[in-house]
């Protein structure tokens, strides 16, 4: 069936992110102790392509806990132009992700930044015998996130699921890692619920143009989201912050719109009106958020450290996207699952 390995990892994720929780709790005194006794100045994640946008996510996200700065970056920056990551002389952890852990300028990255000396260098990656596994100070795998798709999707759910746990283990907090159990629950609920809203959605040619709004610890899932419906579905799609949505992109909004809003609880007035607004301009909305939407959580998980809960039904979007137009989501246009320069 085409798409099948597609389906069965989109399908699959809950269940693969409670063995990723397990290897970290299993691994927690040895996390908390690698990061703490660290006394890092920043940190850098770093990844490419999909792991890119992780790195985002991952970076608000680990800020936000830790309370040490962190940014996101693409592993060539890493690579190409150190200078603009770190500064000399202050320490730094740099955390790279990847999925195949062999794509070269990952590799590439963390050679050079382990030949400055700039810091430690802890690697997330799903294959053991690959180069990365091997290259960091610490080095977590989670081989159960492995996958024969082109796209990434459970894998880039549970390495951002893990990187979540990292944060919250480095910052003490044994609530939240606690809190972190419920989602496999949770995501298994939501798919069952909502697994055919995707397809229903995307019936028919009268949507041809995508955005995903996403803010603060969000935003990156939201370009992540936004590069599946590419990948997958060959269509029109762009990822904003909620608000920035405002200055310009909204020109593009028509009845042929579809809007997919990862609306917080935060900031859940202010998101909320630039979706209203959106709708009045003929946009057609998908909102997923803990209550009061299309796709509702009810997971009772602080906000921190449930925002893996918006990937399921979103790859959804795209997946279905993809067979709508008769394409083949497990082997997209022009794409390879590891790019070797």
């Amino acid at each position: 069936m085409t798409g099948e390995y597609t389906r069965t990892e989109i399908l699959s994720q809950p269940e693969v992110w409670a063995a990723a929780l397990r290897h970290i709790q299993q691994q927690a005194s040895t996390v908390r102790a690698f990061c703490q006794e660290g006394q890092y100045d920043s940190i850098v994640f770093t990844g490419c392509g999909s792991t890119y946008y992780l790195a985002i996510a991952a970076a608000a996200m680990a800020q936000q806990l830790v309370r040490i700065p962190a940014r996101g970056v693409p592993a060539s920056e890493v690579w190409l132009y150190p200078d603009s990551v770190y500064l000399p002389g202050r320490r730094t952890l740099l955390v790279a992700i990847s999925r195949s852990g062999e794509t070269t300028e990952t590799l590439r990255a963390g050679e050079s930044f382990v030949a400055q000396a700039q810091g430690d260098f802890l690697t997330l990656s799903c294959y053991p015998e690959k180069a990365l596994a091997h290259m960091g100070a610490l080095n977590l795998l989670f081989p159960e996130a492995q996958e024969e798709s082109i796209a990434q999707t459970r894998a880039f759910s549970t390495l951002y699921l893990a990187a979540v746990a990292l944060a919250v283990v480095w910052a003490g907090r044994e609530d939240l890692l606690a809190q972190m159990e419920k989602l496999t629950g949770v995501g298994r609920r939501l798919l069952d619920t909502y697994g055919d809203l995707p397809a229903q959605l995307v019936q028919g040619d009268s949507i041809d143009r995508f955005y995903f709004l996403g803010s603060g610890l969000r935003y990156g899932l939201a370009c992540e989201l936004s590069l599946k419906m590419k990948e997958m579905s060959l269509s029109h799609s762009e990822p904003f912050h909620f608000m920035e949505f405002r200055h310009g992109p909204m020109s593009m909004v028509t009845p042929s719109t579809l809007l997919i809003g990862l609306r917080s609880d935060l900031n859940r007035t202010q998101e909320q009106k630039v979706l209203d607004e959106m709708a009045q301009r003929g946009a057609r909305l998908l909102v997923l958020a803990e209550s009061d939407a299309g796709v509702e959580f009810h997971s009772g998980v602080d906000e921190t450290v449930r925002n893996v809960l918006y990937l399921p039904i979103g790859q959804l979007v795209a997946f279905e996207r993809s067979l709508h137009k008769s394409l083949d989501p497990d082997r997209p246009h022009n794409l390879d699952a590891v790019v070797r320069l």
